[in-house]
């Protein structure tokens, strides 16, 4: 039996499949190469038990023909839905990008499970779908979600088209709503931002936003490791867990000095005004994993000490010039 994963290519994808097949697992996957790369599969594409094809889940005829063909070859056992726009200003700016990448992806994804009988589904949502509560602390029954992004939006009705899917023919659903996830290969991301801007102008890093935004954040690493300890150990019909480090994160201002330590050591940090980076930036997350650790799984690292691992890196992965 074949796991398949959408978004294969990307950030955590790759991440995913390299820890599938090293548990011995048969992975197939498709991406549309947007913001992932066939670099990133380098390792996994030499092994045996990975096969990936070029096909964007957005595309439901081309979509339906790539998983038909697998799923006749090898049945897929479950799909673990990652394919997503992770770019939140980018779906600011045009909100076509969070329906067509987050929301259809999604749609076309239960549609062909359902032509297939293809019955478990694994979905990546994230901590946007709530919105901004202040320093509420946010568990998996907080409401009302009211996301302030048209990507925690998309995200959202991906979780209800996934819900309403489970009442006619799914027979069990993962839902993880993901933090600020760090590590490489970075595409994107404060990290990244930073690090790139830095080899740009070694004297200077612009800080969007005052620096106070204070959120959790978790390497990938860990992020793989806990959505592969709840697919094992969850067995309710409908199992949905808040992912993320056990603190209360760090700052904006933490992450610039970290990354100015480790890429040009004496530049000058200038803030912006006001505490969020761009619209539908969330400035305080407070984000409760109480259920992840009563299902017996725990974070290694504080958030602080994930972004000092990331930060060095993606600095090892960003070039200086």
């Amino acid at each position: 039996m074949t796991v398949f994963i959408t978004g294969v290519a990307g950030f955590v994808g790759t991440n995913l499949a390299q820890a599938m097949l090293a548990r011995g697992r048969r992975v197939a996957g498709v991406d549309n190469l947007c913001r992932g790369s066939t670099r990133n599969l380098a390792v996994v594409l030499e092994n045996p038990g990975f096969e990936f094809q070029a096909v964007d889940a957005a595309d439901l005829d081309a979509y339906r023909s790539a998983l038909t063909a697998l799923h006749r070859r090898s049945p897929i056992a479950e799909i673990w839905h990652l394919a997503a726009n992770s770019d939140i200003p980018a779906g600011i700016a045009d909100p076509g990008v969070d329906l067509r990448d987050t929301f259809m992806t999604t749609f076309n994804t239960l549609l062909l499970m359902k032509e297939l009988g293809i019955g478990t589904i694994v979905f990546s949502s994230s901590s946007a779908v709530y919105g901004d509560h202040g320093d509420r602390t946010l568990d998996e029954d907080a409401g009302p979600l009211l996301p302030i992004s048209n990507y925690g939006a998309m995200k959202l009705a991906s979780e209800a088209a996934i819900s309403a899917a489970l009442e006619s023919y799914l027979k069990s659903a993962y839902i993880f709503r993901f933090p600020n996830v760090i590590g490489v290969p970075a595409t994107h991301g404060v990290i990244a931002d930073f690090v790139r801007k830095l080899r740009a102008t070694p004297d200077q890093l612009e800080v969007l936003g005052d620096g106070t935004q204070r959120k959790s954040y978790l390497h990938v690493e860990e992020l793989v490791d806990a959505m592969l300890y709840i697919r094992a150990h969850a067995a309710d019909r409908l199992n949905y867990f808040n992912i993320g480090a056990a603190d209360e994160g760090v700052t904006v201002r933490f992450i610039a000095e970290t990354v100015v330590e480790r890429v040009a050591h004496g530049a000058h940090i200038r803030f912006g005004r006001g505490n969020k980076g761009w619209v539908g930036d969330v400035p305080r997350f407070s984000y409760s994993i109480a259920k992840l650790l009563g299902l017996g799984w725990r974070p290694k690292l504080s958030s602080a000490d994930a972004i000092r691992r990331a930060v060095d890196q993606i600095a090892g992965q960003e070039p200086a010039r």
